[in-house]
């Protein structure tokens, strides 16, 4: 009996704990599902929220190609972004907690069902069956909870159940790139911009398409302001003209005497007459009408003939209206040549129209082109906006921009026909067959920025149907833009690379104007990176920049498929002697080459044989069969290749060049070096000495007073000398602000630091510089004010270096100060210099004089030492 109730109790305790163990495990599994459920509910709404995102999402197709993919965002998409964050937030299912939710879920489910049949009266009334599948599923369980409470999974399932979606708070639209939230939509490359960026745009692009449809408009009004200009100052020209003009302006036809009894004494005082000319005393209605027939005639032909100047020092109403029309102008008509700029318009025209009013994010995918190049568009249109903003009237003073860049002014003025340029001097002397082909040829200057005078667009076009030439062009007359005119015309036909050879000096200057004068890319092929900046040349192409002495390792690295469409060698006189060796590296580039432009001032230097050699290298096929005594015959034959224009010839409103040569005897310090220097028959030495005493020097103390003087005048001087101790003396005594000495040692773009830190200095600075270094390459407009030392052994040096300053753009009067000793070397130097510039003038400058150049004037640099020193000894030994 005890053995019974005994058995029962076990009985009773096992269905007990049994029980147990099933509650434990329903309890499990309602986690479970209630986790389940919760994690069905969260990626449900992220996997909701990405439809509806990616639904909205469109290409933007131009030109039959989809350049990006925009998903436009309103503030009510912030719902979806924080769905996706949420998505992304919940943690992440171990296997282990997919083990027990898979049984909890599934089997477990059933063994608590089957389990039943084992507890309270069903027991009783269970079939057998029932009871072996109730013992079944009861050591399920059993296993189950066993292994849920051994294995960790509770600890897991706690951890889960903890994470919150309430714990990522609400998001806005501007947080859909970040890491936290995961947008699928979000690859590589994949940018957000802002409502208020696209507003820009909006703007920017409106300006660009309202300044296109304005600039004829604004091309009047500057038209109408130059007018305005011109007959202020042909009224007071007019009014100084005297009445005696009417009789010229007739062929004497025409008595005056009635007008200057009637007190009349200028051509204004008839037209402000009028009429009433007819009722003066002896004047008759022929006479008369006569009389205002030849005043009318006068005003209107000097209305005609009168350019327009600016002059910075009488800045008057109707010159400054001019100013701010032109500025307008320049800023809308630019458009037209900003093809980068055009193109990012257009690009972006597409996602600014399709711009919803409640967008306030846009999300940007890369198709065809890549998002940083629609951000590149966004800065371009804004840039360009701003320029033309710069345009308004209220953008400060015009002056100011006027000053700063007073060649592009000029240039937009010869364009408009404001500045007469004389066609025959533009053209030179080439033969009617060359000339038809430049007028017939329509130059593109789609790539170019900056505007081109009359002559300039007639030198590019001459090297572009030339094809190989020289231009010869006087300094300062913009020879470097007339090339870009070339490189920019040949890029519109297709071309991508070109290359230009330059002295170091002024590599940093091309870089600058190929950067700022044209759309095309500039790439340093000198120093360090140059090997970098080679690649990045032969790939993207742009203009090549590198030196002569670069040319050695240039040669085989040019692939075949980067081969320059033209190359320009920049001071060209460099490669004038055929067996140097930069010559012979430039000689094997330029036969190779289809298109070579070679640029100088000083075609010849020396003799006429280094001009016949420039040409010969260009053009073998040429006849130069002209000697040193027929000048006009050497022009004719060389003029298919050559083309010079001179400053006086066209540029009309360049300021007054006053030369000034400061003969002042030698102080008796600088005679006594002069002396010793003659004794050690040391050529050098005799041109510096009178100024190596310092202080006691005659023409240091001159230089002291054009300083001073410049400085009360507002002027800023250049001192050149040839020699690098002169430099460190003047540069040692000279007071205030004084930079230098630039001389050959200083690195180009120090050189090029230097200038500019002069450039911004105050009035009375003083920049010296080695003439053979600073008289090369290196604009220095901010001097108006030029000292030149000592007396150079070549005029074109001399030329040079007062073409620094005196170019282009310059606004003041330039002042060539020459100190000469009386006695001496100076003299004598002086005297040959006259003789070579003679010979230029008659072989390298077009002009009509046709004297002959004996031969017997070409000589080189060491026979004028040799002479000089030898007439100075004897000059010095005969006295006492």
């Amino acid at each position: 009996m005890r053995r019974v109730e005994s058995a029962g109790v076990m009985e009773r305790e096992k269905r007990q704990h049994l029980k147990g163990v099933a509650n434990e495990v329903a309890g499990w599994r309602k986690r479970a599902t209630a986790l389940v459920k919760e994690r069905q509910t969260v990626h449900a709404t992220a996997e909701a929220s990405v439809g509806a995102l990616l639904d909205r999402s469109v290409p933007l197709v131009m030109g039959g190609a989809a350049l990006w993919h925009v998903l436009q965002l309103t503030p009510s998409d912030g719902e979806h972004v924080t769905a996706l964050a949420r998505g992304t937030a919940m943690p992440a299912m171990p296997p282990l907690v997919q083990r027990g939710i898979d049984q909890l879920t599934a089997d477990a489910e059933r063994a608590l069902a089957d389990v039943k049949p084992l507890f309270g009266a069903r027991r009783m009334f269970s079939a057998k069956s029932r009871q072996d599948t109730a013992a079944e599923a009861a050591t399920y369980l059993v296993n189950l909870r066993d292994w849920v409470t051994t294995s960790g999974l509770l600890g897991e399932f706690e951890r889960i159940e903890a994470w919150d979606k309430k714990s990522i708070a609400k998001l806005g639209v501007s947080a859909i790139l970040d890491d936290s939230v995961g947008f699928p939509g979000r690859q590589a490359g994949t940018g957000l911009l802002a409502r208020h960026d696209l507003d820009s745009a909006v703007e920017a692009v409106t300006a660009i398409d309202h300044a296109l449809q304005r600039e004829g408009e604004l091309r009047a009004a500057v038209t109408s302001a130059g007018d305005a200009v011109r007959k202020t100052e042909a009224l007071r020209l007019v009014a100084e003209m005297p009445v005696d003009r009417l009789k010229d302006a007739t062929n004497g036809q025409i008595r005056i005497s009635a007008l200057t009894g009637a007190g009349i004494r200028n051509i204004q005082q008839v037209l402000d007459q009028g009429p009433r000319i007819l009722s003066l005393p002896g004047v008759g209605q022929t006479t008369g009408n006569r009389m205002l027939g030849a005043a009318r005639t006068i005003w209107q032909t000097t209305v005609d003939e009168m350019p327009v100047r600016i002059d910075i020092k009488n800045r008057s109403a109707s010159a400054t209206d001019l100013l701010k029309a032109m500025r307008a102008w320049d800023a809308a008509r630019t458009i037209k040549s900003a093809t980068a700029d055009l193109a990012a318009a257009d690009s972006l025209r597409l996602l600014l129209k399709s711009l919803e009013r409640k967008t306030s994010h846009v999300v940007v995918a890369p198709a065809t082109r890549s998002v940083a190049d629609l951000r590149q568009a966004l800065v371009d249109v804004g840039r360009r906006a701003a320029i033309l903003g710069g345009g308004g009237s209220a953008a400060g003073d015009p002056w100011d921009d006027f000053v700063a860049r007073p060649a592009d002014y000029y240039a937009m003025l010869s364009e408009l026909g404001f500045l007469s340029d004389d066609e025959e001097k533009i053209q030179g002397d080439l033969p009617a067959e060359i000339l038809e082909a430049i007028r017939d040829l329509k130059l593109e200057t789609t790539h170019l920025k900056a505007s081109l005078r009359g002559y300039q667009s007639f030198g590019a076009r001459f090297a572009v149907v030339q094809r190989k030439v020289i231009i010869g062009d006087e300094m300062g007359l913009g020879k470097t833009v007339e090339s870009l005119a070339v490189l920019t015309h040949l890029r519109a036909k297709g071309s991508h690379h070109f290359l230009v050879v330059c002295p170091a000096a002024v590599v940093t200057n091309w870089v600058r104007e190929v950067s700022g004068k044209s759309d095309l890319r500039a790439h340093r092929l000198h120093g360090p990176g140059r090997d970098g900046s080679l690649t990045a040349w032969i790939r993207n192409g742009g203009v090549a920049v590198t030196t002569y002495d670069s040319l050695g390792w240039l040669e085989g690295q040019i692939p075949e498929r980067a081969w320059p469409a033209c190359v320009v060698f920049d001071e060209a006189h460099y490669i004038k002697n055929p067996d140097a060796q930069r010559t012979r590296r430039s000689w094997n580039l330029i036969r190779t080459i289809d298109r070579v432009i070679l640029l100088t001032g000083t075609p010849l230097e020396n003799r006429i044989e280094e001009f016949r050699n420039l040409v010969g290298y260009i053009r073998p096929d040429l006849t130069i069969s002209a000697t040193e005594f027929a000048p006009r015959q050497f022009r004719k034959q060389v003029a298919p290749a050559y083309l010079r224009r001179n400053q006086e010839d066209v540029l009309t409103e360049l300021p007054e060049l006053v030369e000034v040569d400061e003969w002042m005897p030698l102080s008796r310090a600088d005679e006594q070096h002069y002396r010793a220097a003659v004794m050690e028959a040391n050529f050098m030495a005799m041109r510096q000495a009178a100024l190596r005493a310092g202080s006691n020097s005659q023409k240091m103390q001159r230089l002291l007073d054009i300083v001073e003087e410049a400085e009360d005048n507002e002027r800023r001087v250049l001192v050149f000398s040839h020699f690098r101790g002169a430099l460190d003396d003047i540069a040692s005594v000279l007071p205030g602000k004084v930079f230098g000495p630039l001389t050959g040692s200083v690195p180009a773009a120090k050189r090029q630091q230097m200038v500019d830190e002069f450039s911004r200095a105050g009035h009375g600075a003083v920049l010296v510089a080695q003439i053979v270094a600073g008289g090369v390459g290196l604009n220095i407009q901010a001097a108006s004010v030029v000292v030149i030392c000592e007396p150079q052994l070549k005029p074109t040096t001399e030329w040079q270096a007062i073409a620094r300053s005196r170019r282009m753009g310059q606004l003041e009067s330039v002042q060539v100060h020459r100190l000469l000793s009386e006695e001496g070397v100076d003299r004598r130097i002086t005297e040959i210099l006259a003789r070579k510039s003679e010979l230029f003038a008659e072989f390298a400058r077009v002009s009509e004089t046709a004297d002959s150049a004996p031969e017997a004037f070409d000589i080189s640099d060491a026979e004028v030492a040799r002479e000089i020193v030898a007439s100075e000894r004897e000059r010095l030994l005969s006295q006492p």
